[in-house]
């Protein structure tokens, strides 16, 4: 039996469609895959990420300009004056900036950049793994760098390590976690991607733990939507909240290590504040003092960040946040919105839970490139001819009769 012109034309139309779809799959994968910013690395030990433009602006709203924003009703508190040279006080569940001063003003982060370095790597290293550090895992850490007491030959937990970060805000803990990250340099790339992808385009890294490097900036908008971030996860409240841990040393001793975060500890003249769930203060001679700190009222947490005051000493980055933070629980429901921490973020978070978290880490997912949005399979895509092809037979036979012989 022969094929009757309109079969072997329905069949020609599938072979044609299924080659054309599979010369088009190449390009469909690759426009599916999304990459980290561009980066070139020199033969030193920090990454260096070019930059590219901005993200999504949103040239309209308050948060761009500059100077004071915030939109009082009838009755608000007068909104404080402060000497940062920017700050940002926001409703930590909504993502509602209260008040803002300079928000997206581009400034050395320090030691809060590491706020972003743990969302980063702190779902890809489970807390109980166990790691012997190397000298060349040690190499690189900046002169003059805060540091726990990470040493060489010497076997850690990896909650040990993160108790480092947040408490001592350790360089050499950071190296070392970045080490089983993948390394340096893919570590400032994954942060980098981290920040895009949280809707934070102030921010550039080039050194992961903050130590100030060439081209390395962040903003308060940036570092309260890390801050933010990190109240959702159970691990980094439980770190940024703790005020002492113990730390391994040599001969199987320990010693006690103390959180830097004046504000919740209530130490060197600084007295803790009420409700203080954390989150991370840095110091560097190029960015001056900085905090991110979130605390909890009645059910409701405030975020705010401080960034370089202008004077008043060592204290003055604890003392400005907690004016901010007195005055934005006061000013709560008594001002309108000047701007969203999910402005510039695809999906928005929901409300945190922020209370210091007891509950065990989540499951850490291994370490992965990401390849963006899933790719279409070549087979499914032959199938999808195929079965089209027969619809179209079907219908000619049912259209013309049965195929006649030549």
């Amino acid at each position: 039996m022969t094929i009757g012109f309109a079969s072997r034309a329905a069949v020609s139309t599938c072979a044609l469609c299924t080659v054309g779809l599979l010369a088009l799959t190449p390009a469909a994968t690759t426009a599916g895959t999304r990459t980290g910013p561009a980066a070139s690395y020199g033969s030193g030990a920090r990454a260096t990420v070019k930059p590219r433009a901005a993200g999504p602006a949103a040239p309209d709203s308050l948060l761009y300009r500059s100077g004071t924003q915030v939109r009082p009703r009838a009755g608000a508190p007068e909104v404080p004056e402060l000497s940062a040279r920017s700050w940002l006080v926001a409703d930590a569940d909504s993502g509602e900036v209260l008040a803002a001063h300079d928000a997206h003003r581009r400034l050395p982060p320090a030691s809060t950049l590491k706020t972003l370095f743990a969302l980063t790597v702190l779902p890809v290293l489970p807390s109980g793994v166990l790691h012997t550090v190397s000298e060349e895992e040690l190499a690189g850490i900046g002169p003059g760098s805060s540091r726990v007491g990470v040493a060489e030959d010497l076997t850690y937990r990896v909650s040990d390590l993160w108790n480092g970060v947040f408490l001592s805000s350790g360089n050499d803990a950071v190296r070392v976690l970045a080490s089983l990250n993948g390394g340096w340099e893919v570590t400032a790339e994954r942060m980098q991607a981290k920040a895009r992808a949280l809707g934070a385009h102030d921010t550039w890294v080039t050194s992961p733990d903050g130590y100030d490097d060439p081209g390395q900036v962040s903003s308060a908008f940036d570092l309260a939507v890390f801050g933010r971030a990190g109240l959702h996860r159970p691990d980094f409240v439980r770190y940024c909240s703790r005020e002492e841990a113990m730390f391994p040393g040599r001969d199987g001793a320990s010693y006690g290590i103390r959180n830097t975060n004046r504000l919740l500890t209530g130490s060197d003249g600084v007295e803790r504040y009420p409700g203080i769930v954390g989150i991370k203060n840095g110091y560097t001679s190029g960015a001056g003092h900085t905090l991110v700190a979130a605390a909890r009222r009645d059910g409701h947490t405030l975020v705010v960040t401080v960034l370089n005051p202008r004077w008043g000493g060592g204290n003055a980055v604890y003392e400005e946040a907690r004016t901010l933070l007195d005055w934005g629980f006061d000013a709560s429901g008594r001002v309108d919105a000047v701007g969203s921490l999910d402005a510039l973020r695809a999906k928005p978070l929901p409300g945190p839970q922020a209370r210091p978290a007891t509950t065990p880490a989540p499951a850490a997912v291994p370490a992965a490139r990401d390849h963006g949005p899933g790719r279409p399979v070549p087979w499914t895509i032959v199938g999808a001819a195929l079965l089209g092809a027969a619809g179209v037979a079907l219908f000619l036979r049912l259209r013309w009769g049965p195929a006649v012989p030549d």
